[in-house]
């Protein structure tokens, strides 16, 4: 099996013309949020094939990052499309008033404006919570469900930014960033819930799929 151990900060064009010819033949890792935390884990290509991958604790996978191995292969990672909760607003402030209760939480939290927000300029994704959710109905703000590639930002102190990725497979590049291994915060609301929201990046040999 493949052990992708390296990540790429910069691709020559032999490189990119390589990657492009890769995702023609679905030889790319299509990983949702939740893989991307983990520096070691075992996945399966959209073409079917076992790979594995076992990186420095560098932070987590960003869409669109590019893996090496010690022969000089090269894989891909693009964001998979996850159920999150979309979060608009009728004016600015508001959607801002809903962005600070949130990272009072320490919620993993994307924002977003390439997405089709309708008459709403900008947009927040965060993982599905209920108790969050309808914290944020009571606020005033409009709340859905959808599926889009989830990319939360990284941290004001980190290297690189939060971004996202939305519908982008033409573009290889890698981003490199700093968080810690594992953390866990418990916070409460205003209805007395109290929930913990933890997010491991440990090692961990789990198979991913592609399975829907």
């Amino acid at each position: 099996m493949k052990i992708f151990n390296t990540r790429l900060s910069t691709l020559s064009d032999t490189q990119k013309a390589q990657l492009a010819e890769q995702y023609q033949a679905d030889d790319y890792l299509l990983l949702d949020f939740d893989t991307r935390q983990h520096s070691r884990f075992r996945a399966i290509t959209v073409s079917g094939e076992a790979v594995g991958v076992d990186l420095p604790r560098t932070g987590v996978l960003k869409g669109d990052d590019v893996l090496i191995n010690e022969s000089g292969e090269l894989m891909q990672v693009i964001a998979k499309p996850q159920a999150v909760t979309k979060v608009t607003a009728d004016d600015d402030f508001l959607l801002m008033k809903g962005a600070y209760h949130l990272g009072n939480r320490h919620v993993p939290l994307m924002f977003d404006h390439s997405f089709d927000q309708g008459n709403a300029d900008y947009a927040l994704y965060f993982e599905n919570d209920h108790v969050l959710a309808q914290m944020l109905e009571n606020l005033g703000l409009h709340i859905e469900s959808t599926s889009v590639p989830f990319e939360p930002e990284t941290g004001a102190y980190q290297k690189g930014q939060g971004h996202s990725h939305g519908h982008s497979h033409s573009q290889s590049h890698a981003h490199a960033d700093s968080s810690s291994d594992s953390h866990s915060h418990s916070h409460s609301n205003k209805h007395g819930h109290e929930h913990s929201h933890s997010h491991a990046h440990s090692h961990h040999d789990e198979t991913v799929g592609q399975s829907e």
